[in-house]
């Protein structure tokens, strides 16, 4: 019998639908038939998420199946472990899972930062190790510092938490700012509502972040790290805190890493629920024990950070990137992408499209290839309406901008936002004040009060939401909206409040028609809102004496 691997997909959206429980009964199984010798079966990270039920692996035979019980893992184990046999009615097609589309070739995913999501255990650091795993450490060891930086520097690579600020610029301050002690921290907080993209790298591929935070910490000159995490992550939690232990064990953490003399210590902290915690010095204080709060800036982190030392602060995916650009040089990760915004990016796809889950793609590809090509296109073959990019501090657009090319100039010149890489969309069955207040009413659970134009601003626009929402809106309302969107923007204390015009101003400046529709009918247009119909005034008489 030729050996066998069995991957089962792993992470937080497969465990509610009965994956570790599969997991263990494929291992059951094995034992039961005296198969270890020939058959493994291992955890992995996802493979894209599939909603009918758990995507399972056999190799090297590489077909992909589908597990919705029990008797489905016994006759996968019994057809085709055993006998050899493929068991066709739970067969998934490849182009189901990983966002490839036979229909032409750019659709076919582009893998730098996911290259072993899906591919891989997890939990073994054997496995990553396999795969070239900390070789791009072992390397940047042996080059100075400096050189480490103006590699990433070279390479372009930007931010990819959102504001898209060169990383290697960033590293530089660090490195040129003198202190004692300087800190390394990764932003894993990831608030941003239909964001998930962070939570699916760590749990299928924790040592390329461990690895590219300890590179991060040799080039800039720290030896202190930290991993701030949202604590309702608990698949990513348990999965990185086992990885920073292993990392411990083979030395590449801990003392004189090796044997190069370098020193580099990486805890994980726990966030508490809030969406503000993402900005970095809100993020710094609530690691200092403080309430998640943003400073004043300037100082910046990099030259005044955590307890006031210089601190690197990036986020997952950025890290990741790391390891590759130096494995394989700054020239080659510039191949990907566009001129200004090099490398790939990795999508979160949500809402309306047939293919929901995370795909990579150079930066540049269109709204429309990602939901037509990697997405599979509109459910039920239902009409687009409304396309949220860039998660809620991002921008509302219609059909008429879907093949703007997603970078970070985007923005700037298209109106069009790239921020955590969130496809949000909305077909015709959705209303866009239902859109709208469902966002700003976010914002204003996650504002955290400390400055009066976000906090009462975000009230403010809320209730005028609600009231539209009821057919009880009043013709200035839009004006309103659009005052106190502004206002926010220009005078808000941290990004927050900041980016509130992106979403409000692009949703109400696009879609005006229907807003207005909402404050002169007496119904919802699509038919979904809670209506409070106008009630005619009766006229008063009065009596005559």
């Amino acid at each position: 019998m030729k050996p066998i691997t069995v991957l089962v997909s792993v992470d937080s959206n497969s465990v509610l639908m009965g994956a570790r429980h599969f997991l263990n009964y494929f291992r059951d199984l094995v034992k039961e038939h005296n198969l270890e010798d020939t058959v493994d079966v291992l955890e992995t990270g996802s493979m894209g998420i599939y909603p009918e039920g758990v995507i399972v692996s056999v190799l090297p035979d590489g077909v992909f199946y589908v597990v919705r019980n029990e008797l489905d893992v016994k006759r996968i184990f019994e057809e085709h472990i055993l006998k050899g046999r493929r068991v066709f009615d739970l067969e998934v097609p490849e182009s189901q899972i990983k966002g490839t589309v036979e229909v032409e070739k750019v659709a076919e995913e582009t893998r730098i930062v996911l290259k072993n999501v899906g591919e891989i255990d997890p939990t073994r650091i054997e496995e990553y190790i396999a795969r070239d795993g900390y070789f791009a450490l072992a390397k940047a060891l042996q080059m100075e510092p400096g050189e480490v930086i103006e590699e990433i520097k070279r390479s372009g690579l930007r931010g990819r938490g959102g504001a898209g600020f060169p990383t290697g610029l960033k590293w530089e301050f660090t490195y040129k700012a003198s202190a004692d002690q300087k800190y390394v921290l990764c932003n894993a907080d990831e608030g941003e509502p239909g964001t998930f993209k962070d939570r699916l790298i760590m749990e299928g591929d924790p040592h390329s972040l461990i690895e590219g935070m300890i590179i991060a910490g040799y080039a800039v000159g720290a030896t202190k790290g930290y991993i701030y995490i949202r604590g309702e992550y608990h698949s990513s939690i348990e999965i990185l805190k086992k990885a920073v232990e292993q990392a411990y064990e083979y030395g590449f953490l801990g003392e004189n890493i090796l044997g190069s003399g370098f020193n580099f210590d990486l805890k994980i902290r726990l966030g508490a629920g809030a969406y503000v915690a993402g900005e970095e010095t809100a993020l710094i204080e609530s690691i200092e024990g403080k309430p998640a709060r943003p400073r004043l800036k300037p100082p910046y982190p990099p030259t005044f950070g955590l307890f006031g030392k210089p601190t690197v602060v990036n986020n997952v995916e950025t890290f990741v990137n790391v390891p590759r650009i130096i494995m394989n040089g700054a020239e080659w990760f510039k191949k990907f992408g566009t001129e200004s915004s090099p490398g790939t990016k990795v999508f979160s796809l949500v809402g309306n499209v047939v293919r929901k889950g995370i795909v990579e793609v150079p930066m540049g590809v269109t709204v429309r290839d990602l939901i037509f090509k990697f997405g599979g296109g509109i459910e039920g073959g239902r009409k687009l309406k409304v396309v949220q990019t860039g998660g809620s501090a991002g921008t509302f657009i219609g059909p008429d901008k879907l093949d703007v090319p997603l970078d970070f100039d985007s923005y700037a010149k298209y109106g069009v936002s790239l921020g955590s890489g969130v496809i949000l969309v909305a077909d015709e069955t959705h209303c866009v004040v239902d859109l709208a207040l469902t966002v700003m009413r976010f914002f204003e659970h996650e504002s955290c009060g400390k400055c009066t134009p976000c906090r009462e601003g975000t009230r403010m626009i809320v209730n005028i939401l609600e009231r539209i929402s009821r057919g009880e809106g009043k013709k200035e309302d839009l004006d309103t909206l659009r005052e106190i969107a502004r206002n926010a923007g220009e005078t808000s204390f941290c990004g927050l409040g900041q980016s509130i015009p992106v979403p409000l101003l692009s949703i109400v400046d696009n879609f005006e028609e229907e807003f207005r529709a909402h404050i002169s009918a007496d119904k919802c247009p699509v038919g979904v809102c809670e209506f409070k119909k106008k009630k005619e005034k009766k006229k008063i008489g009065v009596r005559k004496p």
